[in-house]
């Protein structure tokens, strides 16, 4: 739980500097304030107009731009809920101690490593920065799964890859329902853009 005296000791580029250098502190310190919860979103939304940069450049511009917003927001949400009450309850240790909002949090900032990827259409090399940046966001979730739940790598993949198959069913669902799989990058970009952590 977050202290009542508890103030955050960064700005938001210093946060999102402070994540990228994998820099525990960080990662507390998000975890720890409350008001972050906006920033996390933020963080997720931009990270998603990174990765799809290409679509935003099509002449679809508002239509995939807002797709890609909402459904990067919803597989965030639906992660992090699976993730903290099978973190919270199967996985947990006597250390584990947390709520959605820090589960939220930290994975939100997680995203940060995906701002590279808006270099990923650039031919001949923007390929290989899109995946440093997509192995750099995992390590980035391992240790925002870790700094939440408080528990080792191991259970953090594991807490990981059961919320990664919330995250396909969510994207399979709403394609069926709505047909707009596309719009959601499919169950398999889902996938590669949420294997977090593991």
């Amino acid at each position: 739980m977050q202290p009542a005296t508890f103030r955050p000791s960064s700005s938001y580029a210093d946060r999102i500097r402070g994540i990228l250098s994998l820099n525990p502190a960080t990662f507390r310190d998000v975890e720890e304030d409350m008001d972050a919860t906006g920033q996390a979103a933020l963080t997720v939304v931009l990270a998603a107009f990174a990765s799809g940069v290409g679509a935003l450049l099509s002449r679809d511009l508002l239509p995939n731009a807002l797709g890609i917003a909402v459904s990067s927001v919803l597989q965030w949400i639906v992660f992090s809920i699976v993730a903290y009450f099978v973190g919270s309850t199967i996985f947990a240790t006597p250390r584990t101690s947390v709520t959605p909002g820090q589960v939220l949090r930290t994975v939100g900032f997680a995203q940060a490593p995906k701002f590279l990827m808006i270099v990923g259409f650039v031919p001949l090399f923007g390929w290989i920065v899109a995946l440093v940046a997509l192995i750099w966001f995992i390590v980035a979730a391992i240790y925002a799964l870790r700094t939440a739940f408080e528990f080792d790598t191991g259970r953090a993949v594991a807490t990981g890859f059961v919320a990664l198959i919330g995250i396909a069913i969510l994207d399979v669902g709403l394609s069926v329902i709505f047909g707009i799989g596309s719009a959601l990058f499919g169950a398999m970009d889902s996938v590669v853009r949420a294997i977090i952590p593991f």
